[in-house]
């Protein structure tokens, strides 16, 4: 049965502040409506940079709120500048718990007028991906939006916009009809029902999760919002040069490819049914690897495994292959990175505006699309420059700080081993440790610059980044071949496990510890209580079991790593209100980066520092290590404080 609702139009502050009273938790909601110059441009109304707020609402209890209209081009809006000082206090207050869904939207809009929105908070969207939608799942983006939650939860539909504007833009609306008030009040209503549907739920089934939304996620989404109204600022000349270099760079490695095999068409990725038939038919070239549908592969390992078997057999293709690797890397740059990025270019803002998901991985991590900002290839593997596309405004620089091997260090909280940690709190370097573990030596004593040494120190890395997560000898060989170069054979690698779990026997009890307990519980946890579903640990199938143990090992490590982060945004977030001179514009993994000023730098090195390598729960006794560096653009970037090599 519906509830009765009392929704009404105020058009004064003091309305308003009659309305809420001495409640502490509120909920409000936004409309908005596309500046003149872009009213005939589609989802311009969701764009910061090319709307206005036109409206807001409130919410005190449920069946009640009042819409406030501000700037409707019909009716009546509240005028003057009053209202903006009421809406920063409430916003800012320490006291009040501000309630929305989809927060990220929220304050990406609210930053235009130099609002940071303050915890208390609460997104009832993040919440809903922390609610259960199933015994094992939990509910995905696509699941939680508000008219979908109100209809499954409520019971109770809501107009879809289009219903209600009929094609018009929301500010054309009369703020004073009753279609137009109760639209924009029961957003805010549904808010605060949801609110206290979600938590009920949460303290009985998922206590650690209410936490998680209240403490760190919410204002997480916060961030982002701020993070994607400023933008990622990029040089438009250098990125249309680049465009055409990596055109005509790719249409010469065709050219060179048509010399060798004629007028077989390539496409795009060259991997048409006409060159495999190619390859595999008229060359008669062995079939190293196949697909999930028995057909011939040709992924970039194939081509590896063909370039090597030619290399042994048939030498005079060697090169070819080689020029398809080639071709295909430039295809890449081209399409992902330099046209990808051109794309999404702002046309009101000469920037990149990435949409990043705080929720949309099983273990925490953020993900990030529109385009991939968090994908661009490391200076070490960037041929064209796409690092360079990111460049500082006149008088600031981009500057980053960069969490150092944190999942290595969370893995060794969990592990306990002595040697871990004692490498960490002495200031050690893991991966010469590791290198001492496996072969043996004493790396103080040896060569650091002989070629097998460097091998060593590979395998090692190769080693630490997977066996927190069970390494097997197969797996292990095949990260050291086809990711570092280095040829093992599988007996090899067995031996360079067994020592590393000889060196590191702690590691191997908790691995077997954490196994038993999600095999038991069905689940895994991070260190907050993140919890991650694993119903297949006690298949019949050795595949999908498998995969179950790693996620077993994996999430609490990678989930932690990702919460600690998460933390350090919080903190961040709280200064950022004194400081309206830093600003955010990308998370990339275990880094964050921000525009600042260029007589800012030291004062925001010391302050976001602080943030991150703050102990991040009471448990945690290793040091962290948040490692600076800063540049005019994103690929010229210098470290602030020596060079450490041990990454």
């Amino acid at each position: 049965m519906a509830v009765q609702v009392d929704y009404k139009c105020v058009t004064t502050v003091d309305a308003i502040r009659d309305y809420i009273g001495n409640h502490k938790l509120v909920a409000f909601d936004i409309e908005t409506a596309p500046l003149d110059d872009y009213r005939s441009e589609e989802r311009s109304a969701l764009d910061p940079a090319k709307s206005e707020m036109v409206g807001v609402s409130f919410s005190i209890s449920k069946g009640t709120g009042i819409y406030v209209p501000l700037k409707h081009r019909v009716g009546v809006n509240l005028q003057g500048f009053e209202f903006y000082d009421f809406w920063k206090a409430f916003l800012t207050s320490k006291t009040i718990t501000k309630v929305a869904h989809n927060l990220l939207f929220e304050s990406s809009h609210i930053y235009k007028d130099s609002i940071v929105i303050q915890p208390p908070v609460y997104d009832t969207m993040v919440a809903s991906q922390m609610t259960l939608n199933s015994n094992t799942s939990f509910r995905r983006l696509y699941d939680s939006g508000l008219k979908k939650l109100a209809e499954d939860l409520c019971d109770e539909p809501l107009p879809s916009f289009a219903s209600v504007t009929k094609d018009k833009h929301f500010d054309e609306l009369n703020p004073q009809d009753e279609e137009t008030i109760r639209y924009g009040a029961a957003d805010s209503d549904f808010s605060l029902r949801l609110y206290h549907i979600f938590n009920d739920w949460f303290d009985r089934f998922l206590p650690k999760h209410r936490w998680i939304v209240e403490n760190m996620e919410s204002p997480v989404a916060v961030y982002l919002g701020i993070m994607k109204n400023i933008g990622v600022p990029v040089d438009l000349k250098t990125m249309e040069e680049r465009k055409r270099e990596a055109h005509d760079r790719r249409e010469r490695i065709r050219g060179d490819i048509a010399f060798i095999i004629g007028d077989i068409n390539i496409g795009e990725n060259a991997s048409t049914v006409a060159f495999k038939n190619y390859l595999f038919r008229e060359l008669k070239l062995p079939v190293l690897k196949r697909t999930l549908k028995d057909r011939e592969a040709l992924d970039d390992t194939a081509l590896i495994l063909l370039k090597e078997w030619c290399q042994e057999n048939r030498p005079e293709l060697f090169n070819l292959f080689t020029l398809v690797q080639e071709y295909r890397k430039w295809g890449k740059i081209t399409s992902t990175y330099v046209d990808g990025y051109l794309k999404y270019v702002n046309s009101a803002t000469g920037r990149i505006h990435p949409e990043i998901f705080a929720l949309s991985t099983d273990t925490g991590r953020m993900s990030c699309r529109r385009p991939n900002a968090q994908n661009m290839p490391r200076k070490s593997n960037d041929p064209i420059g796409i690092r360079g596309f990111i460049k500082a405004p006149e008088g600031h620089v981009i500057l980053s700080l960069d969490f150092s091997q944190i999942e290595l260090r969370v893995g060794a909280f969990y592990c306990r081993d002595e040697v871990m940690m004692e490498t960490y709190r002495n200031g050690g370097d893991i991966h010469d440790a590791t290198t001492e573990v496996i072969f043996g030596i004493d790396v103080g004593e040896i060569d650091k610059q002989s070629d097998v040494y460097k091998e060593q120190r590979t395998i090692a890395k190769g080693c630490n980044f997977g066996v927190f997560f069970g390494l097997f000898p197969k797996g292990l060989q095949s990260n050291l071949r086809f990711k570092a170069g280095v040829q093992k054979t599988i007996e090899e690698c067995d031996e360079i496990i067994n020592n590393l779990k000889a060196g590191y026997q702690a590691l191997t009890r908790w691995q077997a510890d954490v196994i038993q307990k999600a095999t038991s519980k069905r689940y895994t946890e991070t260190w907050l209580g993140r919890r991650r579903y694993l119903p297949d640990i006690t298949h019949d199938e050795w595949g999908k079991k498998s995969f179950a143990q790693r996620c077993a090992l994996n999430t609490p490590i990678q989930g932690t790593a990702a919460d600690i982060l998460k933390l350090a945004i919080v903190r961040i977030l709280l200064g950022l209100d004194a400081r309206p001179w830093l600003m955010p514009i990308l998370q990339i993994h275990d880094e964050l980066t921000f525009i600042v000023p260029t007589d800012k730098v030291e004062e925001a090195v010391g302050h976001i520092r602080e943030c991150m390598e703050q102990q991040p729960f009471e448990e945690f006794d290793l040091p962290l290590v948040a490692e600076a560096s800063a540049g005019e653009n994103f690929a010229d970037m210098l470290e602030l404080e020596g060079i450490d090599d041990s990454r």
